[in-house]
């Protein structure tokens, strides 16, 4: 059997976490028993099961199917004490994977009526972040998004208080939700809000929707970053563009597949991203609903698609580099990756 390195131990940033999606089926589990909460059947069978729930969110139908999920395990984070449950375990469970350094996006409006409002909400959030750093040692920081199926109003209210707290640890500002709904133009105020707040700009573009909705995010919202951006590489010339520009994007292999917008992992365009030359982040999206954290998308790179350890290890370094961390951060980070490919295999 060949040697390989081993991907858990190959330092990393994480740039595309879903709070509520972080959740280990264990605590949801145990959250919904302690609240009364049904969990839907489909749902409960997979979490109990060991097997993600089959979803498949190219049409409208599965994608509400796929929200209902969500909806059904973030109503299980009803007081203070969960949501620093949920961080610090979602700290755990990426130092387990190899990651140094991680960036949780968090809508707080979802939670802020169980929680005593919008800005309690985002202050017990970011508590639980300082605690979960203290505790674990991880570099951790917030991204606050909008949800792009409600007002742009609201997306401005959020923008605002994310700048509020960008010295508490918010360090970007994105738009997630279907990206068939909402056009990117509607938040461009928003977006500036965020960048003169000295926010990052980090919308999900181009999964469910094709090339156009990542032109659009660079075009309308002036995205430092692009949650997903894969259907980028329908279109050589936006391929350039993100590769000129050095715009990561976090791309999430796992979830591509579930989600219905890939078949099965080969045809996931990693090599067409990789070799024009745009820098990418692998990300585990919704790891509760997909079944695989951050180590298991590298894993799908060199299984599915031959990437080298010193090519992985360029991917670990691009994460990095896309990321918010300090520069000490990145510098410990980015030696940890050298040591990683230089050291032998065992």
């Amino acid at each position: 059997m060949e040697r390989v390195r081993d991907l858990s131990e190959l330092p990393k940033a994480h740039l595309h976490l879903h709070f509520t999606g972080s959740m280990r089926p264990t605590t949801l589990l145990e959250l919904a028993d302690k609240y009364g909460v049904r969990l839907p059947d489909a749902l409960t069978e997979a979490l109990t099961g060991g097997e993600p729930p089959r979803l498949r969110a190219t049409d409208e139908r599965g994608w509400f199917r796929f929200q209902r999920l969500y909806d059904a395990a973030r109503s299980c984070l009803r007081e203070p004490d969960d949501i620093r449950r949920l961080v610090r375990e979602a700290a755990e469970e990426d130092i387990k994977d190899g990651s140094g350094w991680l960036e949780i996006q968090v809508d707080p409006t979802s939670y802020a009526p169980r929680l005593g409002g919008l800005i309690p909400a985002l202050e017990i959030i970011l508590d639980a972040v300082d605690s979960a750093v203290r505790e674990t040692g991880i570099g951790m920081r917030v991204l606050v998004a909008a949800n792009r199926m409600k007002h742009p109003l609201d997306a401005r209210t959020l923008a605002r208080l994310a700048v509020r707290y960008a010295d508490r640890g918010v360090v970007g500002f994105g738009l997630s939700n279907d990206e068939r709904r909402g056009m990117a133009r509607d938040f461009d105020r928003a977006f500036a809000i965020a960048r003169e707040g000295g926010l990052l700009s980090a919308p999900h573009g181009g999964e469910l929707a094709g090339p156009a909705s990542v032109r659009d995010c660079l075009d309308d919202l002036h995205a430092t970053r692009i949650g997903h951006g894969v259907r980028a590489a329908e279109n050589p010339r936006l391929l350039r563009r993100l590769a000129e520009r050095g715009i990561t994007c976090e791309v999430c292999p796992a979830s591509n597949v579930a989600l219905g917008v890939y078949e099965k992992a080969e045809d996931i365009p990693l090599r067409t991203l990789f070799e024009a030359g745009v820098p990418m982040a692998l990300g585990a999206d919704d790891p509760l609903l997909f079944g695989s954290r951050l180590a298991a998308q590298y894993e799908l790179a060199r299984h599915h698609h031959g990437f080298t350890d010193a090519e992985l290890a360029e991917l670990a370094r691009q994460s990095v580099r896309g990321s918010a961390a300090p520069q000490d951060v990145r510098g410990k980070l980015l030696a940890g990756i050298d040591d990683w490919l230089a050291a032998p295999v065992a």
